[in-house]
Formats: structure tokens, C-alpha cells, sequence
């Protein structure tokens, strides 16, 4: 096939391959995930976020002192640099109708610059790491410092002793982390690293493919994240919980959408035809909390199943992982307006082990465009 030659593919490149990978993969039929050889779930369960950064990053689970150095290693690298610690109550101000997101992609290609970061094309494996390294450790820093600053409040300063998990929750709520919860949001930042071939990680990786420097293709894959049909359903699948906000309003609620056509905030998913199994498992820790709103929420998926079968024969729809996600971070005491940076906090290692994968590929992703404008060449009207 020459350079002329192209194929035509489904909308959206559904299903279509676009590259190897070792890191991970969906399996959406089984309702099943995995990073490299493991799975996704047993991994959230047993180990730790650092854990699994190291696997993401070095292609193995580490040994305890492997742990040890990495988990210092990566806290030593939360601490801003002066320059960008004073420039973020501006970024905070300019970006607060949008939120820490939004200032986050500022606040990150700030840091690359002031780190002088260069291109991955430029640089080698171990170079490489170090800069990813560098960018997923400050990510916690800046987004909760963006947070503060939007409302007022002081940066809390990164604490070296603490692992990535319960570190990020107390420099955003600025109180010692209960152990409990700071578990619970450690195994939702687990979930979450990887997840194939999603939009912000395939983003990311064409951005790595044109030899571009880490922060630039994490950037890119920040604002893909950040589109509504991406990253932006945890805390509306929250809001749903309080629009219905007790048992006995369930059903007509649900009924009337399901009969209008509305999508209900949380379920469905398009990869997975069977339970989500982030789902499943924040569903356990959901449930380990106990209380009015895992109760409630427990009791809409059940009646949400329950409803189409009996509206809507031989359509199946799950809970996916935004669902129980938004419970669990609300009983752990993360403002909503921090779910999705919160997902972006797990993400960015994910993002990140995907650069450094594609950069070892020389080969630039350049996609094609079927052209359906008015047939040309026609002549230019005169003035």
C-alpha cells in the first residue's frame, strides 16, 4: 500500500487498532481491565499508588525497597519551583470561572518551561522518565494549590513523609487525612491510571508521536480530558442522587427519563456491555462507608435495571465508574468541583507511561480526512 492509499474507518476510529502497546488494555465484554499483566481491580485493592506508578514506569512491580525509593523519590519531586509557586495566585484568578482544570494546563506547561523540559525526540529513555516523573508528582501541588487560591485559601506546602494518595487530600482540605479515607481515594486513583485507548490518552500519544516534550503532550491530553463527554460525569452523576434525593422518588424519576430518552448521569459506558468493574469495586468501598447516600445509591442502580427491563426489553445498562467514584469522594470529603482533577490526578500516570511509550516509536501519527466541501479547483471570484 502506497502513501496515497487510504482505508476508510468507522466514525469516532471505533474499534480500529492504531498501535501496539505493553501497558494495558479494556476488555469490555468480559468487564475486565488490566495494567500490563494484572488487573486493574486487584491492584486497587491490594496495592498502593506508587506501586503502580512504578509498574506503569518500569514495567514491574517493585520490591520493598524498590517501594521505598520510589515513593521518596516521587515526594521529593511534589515541591514547586519558586517561579511557578508565584505565579499561580494569577492562574488561580484568570482561570477560576473554569476551575483547577483549566488552570492546571497553564500551571503545568509553566513548570516544563521553567524546568526547561525538551523534546521526547531530543532526549533518551532515561531522560524521558525523569521529566514524567517530574510532571505527575507536581500535579497534586497544582491542583490543590489552584483550588485554594480560587477560594481564598492558602497553598498547603507537600509533606515528603506522606504516599501520593493521602498527600493530595490533605494539601486540598488542608486537614490531616483520616487513614480510612485517604485508602479510599487511593484505591479510586488506582482505578483510574489507565483505561486504553480513551480520547486524552490516545491525544496524548499523538502529540509524544511529533517528538513534542512530555508536558506538552500531557497538556494536550488535559483538555481532551476536560470535554464533558470525557472527563466531566462524576459529579453529575452525583447531582442525579441529589435531583432524586429519596427512595420513594426514584422510580418516577427514572421512568420519565428512560421514557423521554435522557441519559441517566452514570450508567452506560461505550466500551464495557457488561458491569463496569471500577463500578463494582467502588461500590464496596462506597458500601464500607455505609450511610443515607450509599444507600440511595445503591438502591438507583438496583430500580434502574430493574425499570428497563420492564421499559425497555434487551437494553442492558450498567453503573459505570463515575457513578459510585462520585459517592466515594463525596463521603471522603472532595469537593465536587474536584472529582474530574481528581481523575486527572490518577490519569496523568497513566497519560504519561503512554509518552514514554510512544516516543520510542519514530513514526508521527498523521490520520488522513475524507474531503467533502465543494468539489475543487473552482475559480477564485474576482473583487
Amino acid at each position: 500500500m502506497d502513501s496515497t492509499t487510504v482505508a476508510a474507518v468507522p466514525r469516532g476510529l471505533a474499534g480500529v487498532v492504531v498501535t501496539d502497546t505493553a501497558l494495558g488494555d479494556v476488555r469490555g465484554g468480559e468487564g475486565f481491565y488490566h495494567y500490563r499483566q494484572y488487573s486493574a481491580v486487584e491492584l486497587a485493592r491490594t496495592r498502593g499508588f506508587e506501586d503502580v506508578w512504578h509498574l506503569m514506569f518500569h514495567g514491574r512491580l517493585p520490591d520493598a525497597a524498590e517501594r521505598d525509593a520510589f515513593t521518596a523519590h516521587t515526594a521529593s519531586l511534589r515541591r514547586l519551583p519558586d517561579e511557578v509557586r508565584a505565579a499561580l495566585p494569577a492562574i488561580a484568578r484568570a482561570s477560576a470561572p473554569s476551575g483547577p482544570l483549566a488552570g492546571l494546563r497553564t500551571a503545568l506547561s509553566l513548570l516544563g518551561a521553567s524546568a526547561g523540559m525538551r523534546p521526547v525526540y531530543d532526549l533518551d529513555a532515561d531522560a524521558r522518565r525523569a521529566d514524567a516523573l517530574a510532571a505527575c508528582a507536581a500535579v497534586p501541588t497544582l491542583l490543590t494549590a489552584l483550588y485554594r487560591l480560587g477560594r481564598g485559601l492558602e497553598p498547603v506546602e507537600p509533606r515528603e513523609d506522606l504516599p501520593y494518595a493521602a498527600d493530595y487530600l490533605r494539601m486540598l482540605t488542608g486537614a490531616e487525612p483520616d487513614p480510612g479515607r485517604a485508602r479510599a481515594v487511593e484505591r479510586y486513583l488506582v482505578s483510574a491510571v489507565d483505561h486504553g485507548f480513551n480520547a486524552s490518552t490516545f491525544t496524548g500519544r499523538v502529540i509524544a508521536s511529533t517528538g513534542a516534550d512530555v508536558v506538552a503532550a500531557l497538556t494536550g491530553a488535559i483538555g481532551a480530558l476536560s470535554g464533558p463527554l470525557h472527563g466531566g460525569a462524576p459529579s453529575r452523576a452525583l447531582d442525579t442522587l441529589d435531583a432524586i434525593g429519596s427512595a420513594d422518588r426514584i422510580r418516577p424519576w427514572i421512568t420519565e427519563r428512560v421514557l423521554a430518552g435522557e441519559r441517566i448521569m452514570g450508567f452506560g459506558h461505550p466500551v464495557y456491555r457488561t458491569e463496569d468493574p471500577r463500578s463494582r469495586m467502588l461500590r464496596s468501598v462506597a458500601e464500607s462507608f455505609g450511610g443515607p447516600l450509599v444507600e440511595l445509591a445503591v438502591q438507583v442502580e438496583k430500580e434502574v435495571v430493574e425499570i428497563l427491563a420492564e421499559l425497555k426489553p434487551g437494553r442492558e445498562l450498567h453503573t459505570n465508574v463515575e457513578f459510585y467514584a462520585g459517592v466515594v469522594m463525596e463521603l471522603c470529603g472532595l469537593p465536587r468541583t474536584m472529582f474530574t482533577p481528581t481523575f486527572c490526578a490518577a490519569r496523568v500516570v497513566g497519560w504519561s507511561a503512554n509518552i514514554l511509550e510512544q516516543s520510542a516509536d519514530p513514526k508521527i501519527i498523521r490520520p488522513a480526512a475524507r474531503y467533502t466541501g465543494p468539489p475543487p479547483p473552482q475559480p477564485v471570484p474576482a473583487v
